[in-house]
């Protein structure tokens, strides 16, 4: 176990835990920087620096800050428990940023080329009586364009670099050592029954006592249990059955805990781990989870921290992220172009966070950087695929990686469709995106990414993209460059899939920010067809100001807007189509009306009365809903637009201006909540959309 003060001390892996005979590695290391060498042996000199593994070496966590540097060389020793004598010692990292080379003793054990997927060796044959010595030799290339990266600067830069961040180097996840007997479970595969009433198991047995080998499988807290034979393969294939079934559900994130306890000639070997009963159905345009309808209400997660770039500063902080998400109202992550720490997975399954996982992307195409791509598909779902919160897997993002041209290169069409293939042959359970944000090839999601500064043009823009009008849009590629892109290629069907606007948000300010989070997400929600969004983004990154939160995830000032009134399950939309910040609505007397309708996603009809309570413009919401509006209700039923609702309102005697809060009361509470800010004084102002002010 690791000592007091050890940083990330917990369990790395929970969905395959040995955590009954594991040592954890992290902590202080030796370090070197060897800036002109990427090969070779270590001289055992000039171990100058101290590092705190396992943060990058480029963060002010890590103790070093070294920036661009290519080759670096880690050291530590560490000593073998005494009551770990008979077994094998296996030496585990998360993961390394980009090619590790690891010597124990002064002999090598491994070689690995990927810096977001984990490795591991049998180290017990390099192993000395007493203190043992760790050496690892890592080589994080500058120039990143052909290696899967992500959102990490690269240099020369990618297309992309306007949106990337400090790279991450080095050893960014943590490192342990644990004891298993030569025959040993090497993984273990757990997977809802098609009838969800019971747990389909896969299990993998290495090891020269493979054949033949015995597993006992038990689910903790319940009768269920089985005994199963490997076969001449190692394989062993069954099924737990549950007595009284109970499904997971973001609602309800229950858990089945499975031990699993391997018997041959060579010993015993216990693993733990865990799945959860729930299915995840694409039916048309629809998506559903457990045979019930699913809107995903989306947030963008990139998974940086401030001082500790790509690597969580402490096991918290993971859990802390998705618990802002849950306030904001959000009922999905989408963890951006990084496989993250499998922590993070293991509390989205704790919290009942649904999760849409994808991995890193290169950044230019070349035969090189589609084989890094493709390499991370299978360790992504041998790690993850146990997770029941994981309801989309994603791949290509915006083209990157290939070039912003799939349309133009069928080589780069084959890129995404074999990437598609392999994902979906490993794993047919959850729907798969193939390049998220246009130009599909071959998905069963239509997502796109539409930002827009115009909330008129938005709205004019989304509609037409859902009604089926147009099949491409304007997307932005630079500062003075703006292109069109359609939303598949030809072969990909544009009907008959679940529709997803996946990245939206817009403005520099808390308050723009606010203001477009606010009329952009009621536009999504005017349209039944819609299967979910993403917003972009949960909070600020570096030099990225689109967060709602800050990079240190402090509140940020949202002029009075609050996103879990924005995201709520049932929420109002106006017929409005906002001028600007703090004046929505133009009116040239004091009563007006306004047309309200409801959108519900729940699974009854919703009924209630309108209320209207009066703030200072950007006033938050007061507690209290205000007073009904006479003769004044508004209802709808599931996933349908309700009817619009005149709302008659003027503002208080004497004021020129002032937020409309509006709410539904359904017996009692406050079942959704709206505003729009309103002004008398209708001449332009700065600021004004006049495609806004076209509509009024």
């Amino acid at each position: 176990m690791p000592t007091a003060g050890t940083p990330r001390p917990e369990y790395p892996r929970p969905h395959f835990d040995r955590s009954h005979a594991w040592l954890g590695l992290n902590g202080t290391w030796d370090f070197r920087a060897d800036p002109d060498a990427r090969h070779g042996a270590d001289s055992g000199d000039g171990y100058d620096q101290r590092i705190t593994v396992p943060f990058a070496w480029e963060t002010p966590a890590s103790g070093i800050e070294a920036h661009w540097l290519p080759t670096a060389w880690y050291r530590r020793t560490f000593t073998v428990p005494a009551d770990w004598a008979g077994q094998r010692v296996v030496l585990h990292f998360g993961a390394v940023h980009h090619e590790a080379t690891v010597w124990v003793n002064g002999t090598e054990i491994a070689r690995h080329e990927g810096g977001y997927t984990p490795f591991s060796a049998d180290v017990s044959d390099a192993l000395v009586d007493g203190e043992q010595l760790l050496t690892v030799r890592v080589h994080a290339p500058a120039d990143k364009r052909d290696i899967a990266h992500g959102k990490q600067r690269s240099m020369p830069r990618t297309d992309y670099d306007g949106v990337c961040f400090t790279p991450s180097s080095g050893i960014w996840q943590s490192v342990w050592l644990e004891a298993r007997p030569a025959t040993h479970l090497a993984s273990l595969r757990l997977r809802p029954n098609h009838g969800l009433t019971g747990i389909s198991v896969e299990a993998a047995v290495h090891g020269p006592g493979a054949a033949g080998a015995s597993l006992e499988l038990r689910v903790r807290g319940e009768a269920a249990a089985v005994t199963a034979t490997a076969g001449p393969d190692g394989m062993i294939r069954t099924e737990l059955p549950l007595a009284a079934p109970r499904l997971w559900s973001p609602e309800d994130p229950h858990l089945y805990h499975v031990d699993a306890e391997l018997t041959s000639a060579d010993g015993t070997d216990r693993v733990a781990s865990y799945t959860g009963l729930r299915t995840i159905a694409v039916d048309g345009e629809n998506l559903y989870l457990n045979g019930r309808r699913l809107f995903l209400r989306g947030v963008l997660d990139q998974g940086y921290w401030p001082r500790t770039g790509i690597t969580a500063p402490d096991d918290s902080a993971l859990r802390d992220d998705l618990r802002l998400a849950a306030e904001a109202g959000y009922n999905l992550v989408r963890k951006h172009l990084k496989l993250e720490d499998p922590r993070f997975v293991h509390h989205a399954d704790t919290l009942g966070m649904l999760v849409w996982a994808e991995p890193a992307s290169a950044g230019r195409f070349s035969p090189a950087s589609v084989t890094a791509f493709a390499e991370q598909i299978e360790p992504m779902v041998e790690r993850d695929g146990n997770s029941p919160a994981i309801v989309i897997w994603g791949l290509y993002n915006e083209e990157w990686g290939l070039d912003w041209d799939i349309p133009g290169d069928p080589a780069k069409q084959r890129a995404a469709a074999d990437a598609y293939d392999r994902l979906k042959a490993l794993d047919p359970t959850r729907p798969v995106v193939d390049n998220s944000g246009w130009t599909h090839v071959r998905t069963d999601l239509l997502d796109w990414h539409y930002y827009d500064e115009s909330a008129a043009s938005w709205a004019t823009t989304v509609a037409d993209l859902l009604s089926g009008a147009r099949d491409d849009f304007p997307v932005k590629l630079g500062p003075d460059y703006v292109v069109r892109k359609k939303l598949a290629v030809p072969t990909q069907p544009l009907r008959g899939l679940p529709n997803l606007n996946s990245e939206y948000g817009g403005g520099f300010t808390g308050l723009e920010r606010a203001w477009h989070l606010r009329w952009q997400t009621q536009e999504l929600r005017r349209h039944d067809r819609l299967a979910g969004y993403v917003y972009t983004e949960l909070y600020d990154i570096e030099h990225e100001s689109a967060g709602l939160w800050d990079f240190q995830r402090a509140a940020k000032d949202l002029a009075g807007v609050d996103p879990a009134h924005v995201n709520a399950p049932t929420t109002l939309v106006l017929d409005v189509t906002p001028v600007a910040p703090g004046r929505d609505l133009l009116t040239a007397v004091p009563d007006f009306t306004v047309d309200l309708r409801v959108s519900h996603h729940g699974s009854d009809p919703v009924e209630g009365a309108v209320h209207t309570a009066w703030t200072p413009v950007y006033g938050p919401a007061p507690q209290e809903p205000g007073g009904a509006v006479p003769g004044c209700r508004a209802e709808a039923k599931p996933y349908v637009l309700g009817a619009p609702v005149t709302v008659p309102a003027a503002l208080p005697e004497g004021w020129t201006s002032g937020r409309l809060h509006l709410a539904l009361v359904v017996d009692g509470t406050v079942a959704a909540r709206t505003a729009v800010d309103v002004d008398t004084r209708t001449e332009p102002h700065i600021g004004d959309d006049p495609a806004a002010a076209a509509h009024r």
